[in-house]
């Protein structure tokens, strides 16, 4: 245990980002024996042991007992306190998630896209982001790395990534269960535990129970809106037979069965009337030809050989997949004004190993990765008025979308100590990336298709395409760390990141071939690239710490993902829809980030009270140098970089004092983001500047055994969207006019009691 808070600490304090502030002062006594800042802290955040001022990397790291401590339900929660990232539900979802980092990611989860910010669960790549709204249960510590990452990880990404990191098995008896009881009849069960059945064979799971109603009701159908019902578990059996041998093999699963998630009109109904609602949380979505369900499961099986004192081989095999049935009711009214019911269908299977090599003065790691990935969609986009109006009854355009994935990738990176003060990193990947796409639209009277229990007529094909495409691509990294004496680490980096092209599964063949473009150019959309530059400086005291870095991001060929309504017969109507990708622009990102804790009074950590700040704050200034719209005109002007406030800040105050035999712990947390677009230029869904406030008061007993806690989340009750649907303002599909928002959760209150031994 000492190990794991130690490599914790180091993490988080090269983060700003302080476990102490979330701890109480006796159970830092039990846990490291020695005044915070005195002892010597190690951590793995480049796949080796390493002192925290040795890390040349933006990272922010989150123990799991600090994510209990303020009582975090997912992992979107950790974007509030850590500076320029972005992690949100997305629109009409439960469990997609919306990630972008330094102005890069991914507001589109349709299939063919590589994701912008990469997403790990114990280094396992998850290469879609269906069912990739974690809960949090069973984890050890959560860590988020921003900037380019390749050389030392699994999949490049080319804007950071997310470590979600579960716990290792204990070699004694281990149980734990906690109940969470809230705002909105929330009732959760948490219970996990292990075992040893041998000294060299262990075991172990957990299983989570999430219910909670709805934020707000379905109007017409009486259903919660914003409820939950998940099911979740991992089982997991670890075999060590001796210092050199590791291997552990794990299970995970999750059902999400919460209703529909509708959204919120901020229009009347421009052909019914409907008015706006007073709550943001009701719809009137009449969409019920599908029921909502989202199943994900994956098996991984890592194993570690220490070949000798200074080579390690580990390999990491795993395959996952999941499928998501999901009605979208873009237009949240009863009428079928434009209903899309949707399934996506996942699976991967990746392959990893890795040579890590640690020397007197050089440390290193060598690897492979392959990953065979598959990502089908299939929706129908149901225009059930504007068919009525055109005398085409049960107009639909349908669409199915089938991308694979094969690619495989070398990469090293090694550091070597030039003197006691000066160490040089350099490494390199070279990815092969191929991508083969199948794409087929239809247009439809008579209802939806029969994906979706209908027998429709057909009347068109308007896209039927198979094309494959490959692309290779050599990304280095290099770096420098001056470290002028223990307290302060001084660094600066170059990296390259590199995302993968493909071919867009909505694109309408048809439209190229009216406008004489050659069809596969239309389809294809080609890789991105960013140069990222950063410097930083360190600094570890005895009460204070902080990492401060500058970064600049030189990002080209960015891939703009979008779809715009289609008037096929000239009337002024749009009849269908298209998706448009394109290689659009290149932007210039630079920013500032500075975290940081401090203990408000000296030897506040080993004698009674205690007072901790901790602090984050993010700038960025993001800005399109180019951007060339579907007519060929640049554009860059009135474009702005999506998901991307110019300001985020948070501080954290704790209170620590003894109590009743245990510590009791207050933390008040402010988390404040600016304004934002939703797309790629201003428009009505647009969110303005907001702050939350979150607060906790959880008790611990002096054994570890018990907590209670109370968590108070958004007290003041903000309302702020975090994505939507437009279909007003550049491109109009329905009739309705069709601009809905969906929202972050409002203010709740929960309770929480845990037992564990």
């Amino acid at each position: 245990m000492k190990t794991k808070l130690r490599t914790f600490g180091v993490a988080a304090a090269l983060a700003g980002v302080s476990p102490l502030a979330f701890m109480t002062p006796a159970a830092l006594a039990q846990e490291t024996g020695a005044a915070p800042g005195t002892e010597i802290i190690t951590v793995t955040a480049r796949r080796r042991e390493e002192s925290l001022q040795d890390v040349p990397v933006s990272v922010t790291a989150y123990s799991g007992a600090q994510l209990e401590q303020i009582g975090a339900q997912d992992i979107t929660v950790i974007a509030q306190t850590t500076p320029n990232v972005t992690l949100e539900v997305s629109r009409g979802t439960n469990t997609t998630l919306t990630a972008f980092i330094r102005g890069i990611g991914q507001q589109d989860p349709v299939a063919g896209f590589e994701a912008g910010v990469g997403l790990y669960v114990d280094d396992v790549y998850l290469n879609r982001p269906q069912a990739a709204v974690l809960d949090i249960f069973d984890v050890e510590r959560i860590e988020v790395l921003r900037g380019p990452q390749g050389t030392l990880y699994g999949r490049n990404t080319v804007g950071g990534a997310v470590k979600y990191v579960t716990r290792r098995l204990s070699d004694e008896p281990t149980f734990s269960a906690r109940v969470n009881v809230g705002s909105y009849n929330q009732f959760d069960t948490i219970l996990s535990g292990s075992a040893p059945l041998s000294d060299t064979f262990r075991v172990g799971g957990a299983i989570a129970r999430y219910t909670r109603d709805g934020f707000g009701t379905n109007l017409f159908t009486g259903a919660d809106n914003y409820n939950k019902d998940v099911w979740a578990g991992r089982i997991s059996a670890e075999f060590e037979p001796n210092d050199s041998i590791f291997v552990r093999l794990a299970y995970d699963r999750v059902e999400d069965s919460s209703n529909p998630r509708g959204g919120h009109r901020l229009l009347p109904g421009a052909l019914s009337g409907a008015p706006v609602l007073d709550n943001v949380f009701d719809t009137r979505a009449g969409l019920d030809v599908v029921r909502q369900q989202v199943e994900g499961e994956g098996v991984s099986l890592s194993a570690d050989f220490r070949l000798n004192d200074m080579w390690t081989l580990r390999s990491i095999t795993a395959y996952r997949e999941d499928s998501s049935t999901t009605p979208i009711d873009f237009d949240s009214l009863p009428a079928a004004d434009l209903d899309v019911p949707a399934i996506y269908e996942n699976e991967q299977f990746s392959q990893e190993f890795q040579l890590l090599y640690s020397g007197d003065r050089m440390d290193g790691i060598i690897g492979f990765y392959y990953l065979d990935a598959t990502a089908s969609t299939v929706f129908d986009v149901l225009l059930g008025t504007t068919g009525t109006l055109l005398s085409l009854p049960g107009l639909n355009a349908q669409t199915f979308g089938n991308v694979e994935t094969d690619t495989w990738s070398v990469f090293a990176d090694f550091t070597y100590d030039l003197t006691p003060e000066w160490s040089l990193s350099v490494g390199g990947r070279y990815t092969h990336d191929e991508r083969s796409s199948r794409v087929l639209r239809r247009t439809y009277i008579g209802g939806f298709s029969e994906f979706f229990g209908g027998n429709p007529t057909l009347i068109q094909t308007t896209s039927d395409f198979e094309g494959s495409e490959s692309w290779s691509d050599f990304s280095p990294r290099v770096s420098i760390a001056y470290r002028p004496s223990p307290e302060h680490n001084f660094y600066a980096s170059f990296s390259q990141g590199f995302k993968g092209g493909s071919f867009d599964p909505r694109g309408q063949t048809s439209v190229a071939v009216a406008a004489g473009i050659d069809v596969f150019e239309f389809m294809r959309f080609n890789p991105e690239t960013v140069d990222a530059y950063e410097a930083g400086w360190k600094f570890t005291g005895p009460r204070y710490r902080h990492a401060l870095a500058v970064f600049y991001n030189d990002y080209t060929d960015v891939q703009v993902p979008g779809s715009i309504g289609q008037d096929t017969t000239g009337d002024g109507i749009a009849d269908t829809f298209t998706g448009v990708t394109t290689n659009a622009g290149a932007a210039t990102i630079w920013g500032v980030e500075y975290e940081g804790n401090l203990a408000l009074a000296e030897d506040a950590f080993v004698q009674g009270d205690s007072w901790n700040f901790n602090w984050a704050v993010g700038y960025i200034n993001a800005q399109y140098d180019q951007f060339i719209n579907a007519l060929g005109v640049d554009v860059s002007d009135t474009a702005v970089v999506q998901n991307t406030p110019e300001w985020m800040a948070s501080g954290t105050l704790a209170y620590n004092v003894p109590l009743a035999g245990g510590d009791l712990s207050v933390i008040n947390t402010l988390a404040y983001r600016g304004s934002y677009s939703q797309f790629e230029f201003v428009g009505p869904l647009d969110q303005d500047a907001y702050t939350l406030w979150n607060a906790s008061m959880v008790w611990n007993s002096g054994d570890g055994r018990w907590q209670a806690g109370l968590h108070g989340r958004n007290l003041t009750d903000e309302r702020y969207r975090v994505s939507g649907y437009d279909f007003v303002t550049a491109t109009t599909l329905g009739l309705e006019g069709n601009l809905t928002a969906f929202y972050g959760d409002p203010r709740t209150v929960t309770a929480t009691f845990a037992y564990r031994f």
